[in-house]
């Protein structure tokens, strides 16, 4: 929230804000994360198991809504089994889970990386006992994947890029165009050995109008839509102790937000009322990330539970990519999603992508991620991330 927003909030508090950026200045607030909140991007440390190490690598995964649902049992020596916690979902905003399982793709491909680091090779044996259901409801602690693990393991040259991952949620330099060659390297190895998928994208001037409107459009529905709104209000954690404390979610921890809820002023209840300040400032920052978006790439391919973990398997690799690219990633999930009011967005986003309508079943092709990319004006910080012992039965 920047100083002008806050002002309007205060509704005309202007010695808040103004004591607000004297404790700023001074250092009683500041912006950055509490240090032990974001440690995991120090690297494993001193971790005498290998597995361990691997693992303390792959909790800086990317998942919607940061809610790092990843659950590893390593009681077979040689063996890492991965789970998901079933109660950390989006009911609302993901009803079948399946950007939840993009997550633990991500997740996986940056442990496969990660182990192969430590010189041990993964054989990677996905569903052994059967698939999740469709219905969250009917989520429990079923394995997701088997690794066996072995000597060997060819080195990534990507792997490299995984404590400098980011995903910038900032408006992007407009002065800055993405060149196509820089879109086609982004592109390239992104889905290595992964059956059905395909990656694509474009910075075409004449294509991006009409996908940043579906993106400004579908960003509303999800704010405006209560319950999915407050499924983001839920997870939002303001300041150092609440982000300290939870390690996920959204992090929210400028001055003038950590104000603002201070006075008791930024309402957790309920959603934003429609022309307050708070539902302004949220209208205003999704409205900037669509209309700075300067390309799109996605991914595209079935819809099977595999289909879903093996496109954030890719989709891991393609911020790896951007990484050593320096250019942003950012997913603009909302016309993905498969809640009933977003049923417009959704038709649209597959003819826009596709071509085509929207799939029907779980083999036609779906879009499964879906971002803007661009350059970040700045430096981006990494996002918080749970202690290592919490994702770790042993």
């Amino acid at each position: 929230m920047n100083r002008r927003n806050f002002i309007r909030l205060a509704g005309g508090g202007t010695v808040i804000a103004a004591s607000a950026a004297s404790l700023s200045a001074c250092g009683a607030f500041s912006g950055e994360y509490p240090p032990a909140a974001v440690e995991a991007w120090r690297g494993p440390g001193e971790l005498g198991d290998p597995r361990k190490r691997a693992l303390a690598y792959a909790i800086t995964a990317p998942n919607p809504h940061n809610l790092q649902p990843w659950v590893a049992d390593l009681r077979v020596p040689g063996r890492i089994t991965i789970t998901t916690d079933p109660q950390r979902v989006l009911p609302h905003t993901d009803p079948f889970g399946r950007q939840i399982l993009i997550g633990h793709g991500a997740f996986l491909e940056l442990l496969v990386m990660a182990l192969a680091k430590e010189g041990l090779q993964s054989e990677v044996r996905l569903w052994p006992e059967g698939e999740l259901p469709g219905d969250l409801k009917g989520w429990s602690d079923r394995p997701i994947a088997v690794l066996q693990l072995s000597p060997g393991g060819k080195p990534d040259p990507l792997f490299a890029q995984v404590l400098q991952r980011r995903t910038p949620k900032s408006d992007y330099d407009t002065t800055r165009p993405v060149a196509p060659d820089t879109l086609a390297t982004l592109l390239r190895d992104t889905a290595p050995a992964l059956p059905g998928l395909r990656t694509g994208g474009t910075v075409d001037a004449a294509r991006l109008p009409a996908l940043r409107t579906l993106c400004w459009e579908s960003a509303k529905v999800e704010l405006l839509t209560p319950r999915t709104m407050m499924e983001s209000i839920h997870l939002t954690r303001v300041g150092p102790a609440e982000i300290l404390q939870h390690r996920d979610g959204i992090s929210l921890n400028s001055p003038f937000i950590r104000a603002v809820t201070a006075l008791g002023m930024f309402d957790r209840t309920a959603p934003p009322a429609e022309g307050s300040a708070a539902y302004k400032s949220a209208m205003e920052r999704f409205e900037g990330h669509s209309r700075t978006a300067m390309g799109f790439v996605w991914i595209t391919g079935g819809n099977t539970r595999s289909d879903q973990l093996n496109a954030g398997r890719a989709y891991v690799r393609m911020q790896l990519q951007s990484t050593a690219l320096s250019v942003g990633v950012h997913p603009m999930s909302q016309a993905a999603q498969e809640f009933a009011e977003m049923a417009p967005h959704y038709q649209q986003l597959h003819q826009l992508v596709l071509g085509k309508p929207a799939p029907r079943a779980a083999g036609d092709e779906t879009v499964q991620m879906f971002c803007r990319i661009g350059y970040a004006p700045g430096a981006v910080p990494a996002t918080p991330r749970r202690p290592l012992g919490q994702f770790i039965r042993a």
